[in-house]
């Protein structure tokens, strides 16, 4: 998963750190049904950047639960997993994408 990884562009996501997030934007309502469908469960969260529409860095969400609701609405819950940098931006269907590297860090002795 480094090609076209679909971005919520909202907050900033950190590894091992739950994320809540409530879907509502019809953008995003794809983007989720896409990550669960296809089976990857996962999406990168970056900061809102005003030049390229986000950031260069931003963390993996992998999804644990997801509650539908009647109206479209859902309530995600996920946890970050890696740090990654963009290399590429771009968008598909109304919500953004990237191809992206990760970041390894440094284990400290």
């Amino acid at each position: 998963l480094n090609k076209n990884v679909p971005i919520f562009v909202c907050t900033m996501a950190y590894p091992t750190v739950p994320c809540p997030l409530h879907i509502f934007e019809p953008c995003y309502r794809l983007m989720i049904r896409r990550c669960m469908e296809t089976g990857t469960k996962q999406f990168g969260m970056c900061i809102s950047d005003p030049v390229k529409g986000f950031a260069d860095y931003g963390c993996i969400l992998e999804i644990r639960n997801v509650e539908f609701f009647a109206d479209g609405r859902s309530v995600v819950d996920s946890i970050g997993k890696r740090r990654f940098k963009v290399i590429e931006h771009s968008q598909r269907d109304g919500y953004n994408t990237a191809d992206i590297e990760y970041i390894e860090d440094q284990k400290v002795n």
